[in-house]
């Protein structure tokens, strides 16, 4: 995974993307990780960051045996358009 933490303070995985943070807020229950809010820095809208996140928290996902339910409207179409890798992941 690119770098990807867990901000235990923060309740949320970070990404540093030249010298600024992409992350998500996150609810881990059950088993499942909810992603409530994808947050990109409007430097880095448009270049890739959101998506290569969403990459690296979905192969946390997978690593720890996880599902995913996307609340944030992001994290769901970026689901959606990725479904032939992530759909099994996902509750």
């Amino acid at each position: 995974m690119g770098n990807i933490v867990f901000n235990d303070a923060e309740n949320r995985y970070e990404k540093e993307v030249g010298g600024y943070a992409v992350y998500a807020n996150t609810r881990s229950i059950d088993g499942v990780l909810y992603i409530d809010y994808v947050f990109t820095p409007p430097e880095l809208r448009g270049k890739g960051a959101a998506g290569d996140f969403m990459r690296d928290l979905m192969g946390i996902v997978r690593d720890e045996n996880l599902k995913a339910k996307p609340i944030c409207g992001y994290a769901a179409s970026w689901l959606r358009k990725h479904a032939d890798e992530y759909a099994y992941m996902l509750v």
